[in-house]
């Protein structure tokens, strides 16, 4: 079909106030806006002013008294303990409840915040749901996050509780969250009243006396009681949640997410941006703890009226690279959401993507990526073996659902490799220079986006409105700053090509790590990759390349990092001065599997660095550090 992106865009930029008054259409509300947006509110303005809203109520009531009662809201699978849950709209609104009830025994209310460290269980979804029932504030702690991490978050959002497990569940391990909570509890200024605990068969702990409740005993008690509490109405400015952003050293960034907007921009993105009709199955493989499980596992689906999965386990060994392709072919899935590096883990272990072939994928239509830049090999990789189109897609914590993408509901546009494709209703997307001028199209610059942010963007940080005016707004005067680098094409499509300091200075030459990632991508044995800018006498800086090999590749290694460092000068050209690339087992990564470049390129010029608090595995760095010391990097 012919793509009705242009018109709805246009549509948008004509009269924004409508655009967004029509899209809050698809939302219940208690009572109605003063104003769609007011420009006089907030740091930058505030949407949907005066009106009364909650988004429990807008993702599971309305359902059950709409019809969908029946249907399956939420599928628990683990491939880890080889377990399948779920749960109907009428069962996911009874769990809720009853933990609500708990909730609000234990003095929670409006406005109180909540911290959730839980693992990837069905628990942590009907906790955010529970605090959201009665407008009290979560914030969601990635499970196994350490002590210090998570202490710095409770000082900062000053829960009245904490809702956790004792134990998450990785391949091959399991992590023991309790000591880790009891630490950051003993360690923070702020004390919750109480802790309740979600015990796991696979590793129980000890519960204190007098502050530590059984998650389960607590809400079997509230269940049996028939408690029913309702929905709290709160204002579509109050906040929902908080979420901070991961990797960041000292006073964590708290993005605020507020109610209304938030409901009306993701409600939207469900069948306009990804396709999918109520009912239907939709998947994202994130983590809760990050911002595409909050948006798209737990929020987006659920206002939406579809049956959402979420998943614990890996892309590949739980048991192997053909675990996606079971979870979709078993749940019905019709569009996965998941990061490019979940795929390229996979195009490792499977390249002739054998596994594919042993399942029933006929209801599978649209594959989304996003979270990492994701390389035209691995997209069309992915399109060969999987017959569907790939899309990748661009946004961030900060704007909770995509700035770029091409719009699978309104009609896919053509794909141009290498871009996440075009701006979203909302997304007055512009390229700058250090200076604030806008650039030519095809130039490198700052991604930006003008003032106001769309509706389901921060209004501002955690009690912090002149860090949020600092941290984004400054630079770049009556614009947000996205501190990617980035270009827009002649037909309007971004090209993100990395993060602001991903841009290396060789020889007074400005260029994009990530270009020169696409070109190492493109070499038939390169599973994964990394390039980061290390310090050169000469030049400034110099690119270095970090290569993982695809599973079974017999090929001797030091042609193969020949081959690949002539690739980059025939594609980039001589003006990379790329000429050394590193072997290794394994890139290191965050637990949401964004690549550590900061921490390799640290490594490189032997200067002081922290082990991130994010990372999947701390031992591949000492792998990377003993990789590069043979070849007399970093020594």
């Amino acid at each position: 079909m012919a793509s009705r992106y242009h018109e709805v865009y246009e549509g948008w930029r004509r009269d924004p106030a409508k655009f967004w008054a029509d899209a809050a259409g698809a939302i219940d509300w208690y009572s109605p806006w003063d104003k769609v947006f007011d420009a006089t509110a907030g740091v930058y303005g505030r949407w949907f002013t005066g009106a009364t809203c909650n988004t429990c109520y807008n993702a599971i009531d309305r359902h059950v008294a709409g019809g969908r009662a029946d249907q399956i809201a939420l599928i628990h699978d683990s491939a880890i303990t080889g377990t399948v849950k779920k749960f109907t709209y009428a069962e996911l609104k009874r769990e809720v409840v009853a933990l609500t009830s708990v909730l609000k025994n234990r003095g929670v209310g409006k406005g109180d915040r909540v911290i959730i460290y839980m693992p990837m269980v069905a628990e942590a979804a009907i906790a955010m749901l529970a605090c959201a029932r009665i407008g009290a504030v979560h914030s969601v702690v990635f499970g196994g996050f350490a002590s210090h991490e998570l202490a710095t978050r409770i000082d900062d959002a000053r829960p009245k509780l904490i809702i956790s497990a004792s134990c998450g569940l990785e391949p091959g391990r399991i992590v023991a969250y309790k000591p880790l909570l009891d630490k950051a509890i003993e360690m923070s200024r702020h004390k919750p009243d109480a802790c309740l605990i979600l015990q796991r068969d696979q590793l129980r702990c000890e519960l204190k006396d007098h502050f530590d409740i059984d998650y389960a005993d607590a809400v079997a008690r509230e269940r049996a009681a028939g408690a029913n509490v309702d929905c709290v109405a709160v204002l579509a400015t109050d906040p929902l949640y908080i979420i901070y952003t991961s990797g960041t050293t000292g006073q964590p960034k708290g993005i605020v997410r507020d109610n209304g907007g938030h409901m009306v921009a993701l409600k939207w993105t469900m069948e306009n941006e990804f396709g999918v009709k109520p009912g239907e199955v939709f998947w994202a493989a994130s983590d809760v703890g990050w911002v595409v499980g909050h948006s798209y596992i737990v929020y987006g689906p659920l206002l939406h009226g579809c049956t959402s999965i979420l998943f614990e386990g890996k892309p590949i060994g739980t048991p192997d690279a053909g675990t996606f392709w079971r979870v979709i072919a078993e749940h019905g899935v019709v569009a996965l959401f998941t990061a490019p590096t979940a795929f390229r883990a996979i195009k490792g272990q499977d390249p002739k993507g054998e596994f594919v072939a042993k399942y029933d994928l006929s209801k599978f239509r649209t594959l989304f990526l996003a979270g990492e830049r994701a390389d035209p090999e691995t997209i069309k990789w992915a399109e060969q073996k999987l017959n569907v189109p790939v899309v990748d897609h661009w946004w961030q914590t900060e704007t909770g659902s995509p700035m770029t993408i091409n719009p699978a509901g309104l009609g896919l546009l053509p794909v141009k490799y290498g871009s996440p494709g075009v701006p979203m209703p909302g997304y007055d997307i512009r390229v700058l220079d250090d200076a604030g001028h806008e650039v030519v199209r095809g130039t490198l610059g700052n991604v930006v986006v003008k003032l106001p942010l769309p509706a389901g963007c921060l209004p501002t940080l955690w009690h912090a409105d002149q860090r949020f005016r600092q941290a984004y707004l400054d630079e770049f005067p009556g614009f947000y700053k996205t501190a990617d680098a980035g270009m827009i094409d002649e037909d309007g499509y971004l090209y993100v090509m990395a993060r602001t300091d991903d841009i290396i200075n060789v020889a007074g030459h400005r260029l994009s790590t990530g270009a020169m990632e696409e070109v190492l991508a493109a070499h038939p044995d390169v599973a994964e990759c990394a390039v980061v800018g290390i310090a050169d006498a000469m030049k400034g800086q110099i690119p270095l390349g970090f290569v993982v090999l695809n599973a079974g590749v017999a090929r001797d290694g030091g042609t193969i990092e020949k081959e690949v460092a002539a690739l980059v000068r025939e594609r980039i050209g001589p003006v990379a001065a790329f000429k050394t690339v590193v072997t290794i087992k394994r890139l290191p990564k965050t637990r949401s599997g964004k690549i550590l470049r900061g921490t390799m390129q640290k490594i490189a010029d032997k200067e002081e660095w922290t082990m991130p608090a994010t990372i999947d595995d701390p031992v591949i760095l000492d792998e990377i550090a003993a990789a590069m010391k043979e070849r007399g990097i970093g020594v």
